[in-house]
């Protein structure tokens, strides 16, 4: 006869439950405040950017945990229909440990290494739209800030010379 506790399978369920909790909070709260063309508060900011920096070891752990919840769940649920929904948990924090690793901001946000121009003649702009403009030798250019918004930075060639505009 062992002396192994037995486990119900709700223990299993509210860990893997947590596990799924703290993977989606590490996925979503950097990406919620850390958005462009909103204000961050310093505070909300300063847990954003500490979430972001711990979130690939804390959520490969909560993944681990869950699949250890599930296998625990697993043995402790002989009902296979009641087995689906904390498995679909489990794969979700796996999931969720993955996506954790990628920035979407430089997915979103990536230079115009071949930026288009118009002469200024022709450009018709709002009369309270904002530019940043650059002015090299002879040659001049002025980067719509509505454009820059998506890329951020630009690469150019001003007056021959390599230049990088950004915002």
């Amino acid at each position: 006869m062992t002396n192994r506790p037995e486990y119900r399978p709700r223990t299993f369920a509210l860990l893997l439950l947590a596990c799924l909790a703290v993977s989606l909070f590490c996925f979503a709260y950097p990406i919620y405040v850390i958005r462009p063309f909103r204000h961050q508060g310093v505070q909300e900011l300063s847990v954003a950017l500490v979430v972001a920096r711990f979130r690939p070891i804390v959520t490969i752990i909560a993944a681990l945990v869950a699949i250890l919840a599930l296998i625990g769940y697993w043995r402790a649920q002989p009902r296979r229909w009641k087995r689906i929904l904390p498995a679909a948990g489990a794969t979700l924090s796996v999931v969720l440990a993955f996506l954790a690793r990628i920035n979407v901001y430089e997915l979103m946000f990536h230079p115009d290494i071949h930026p288009s121009f118009t002469a200024a003649r022709e450009v018709r702009l709002d009369g309270g739209e904002k530019v940043i403009a650059v002015r090299i030798g002879r040659e001049a250019r002025a980067y719509p800030i509505r454009i820059m918004s998506y890329h951020h930075v630009i690469n150019d060639v001003l007056d021959g010379a390599a230049i990088v505009a950004t915002y």
